[in-house]
């Protein structure tokens, strides 16, 4: 009964340690899974914040184009009624 006892505790130990190498593993998957989620939000906000500059330089530069297009068409107004003033046809 001694060696039985004595089977049936190491039995239970090494169930022991295997289930404790089980939870230790899986912890470890779980912390490289949450790693690599975090590099994934940190690189999709670095592209969305590279992303938004690029948007704000474009409507930036399409303001200045907008203006820019606005005198030109005042500019073409003003020699068409210079050309019809001189008597010509625009």
């Amino acid at each position: 009964m001694d060696a039985g006892t004595t089977l049936v505790g190491s039995l239970l130990a090494c169930a022991g340690v295997l289930g404790a190498a089980v939870v230790a593993y899986l912890g470890k998957r779980g912390e490289n899974a949450l790693n690599g989620y975090s590099s994934l939000t940190e690189k999709l906000q670095a592209e969305r914040d590279r992303l938004e500059r690029q948007v704000a330089e474009r409507d930036t530069r399409i303001s200045e184009l907008a203006s820019l297009h606005f005198a030109d068409q005042s500019e073409i107004a003003r020699l068409r009624l210079d050309v019809h003033r001189l008597g010509g046809t625009p």
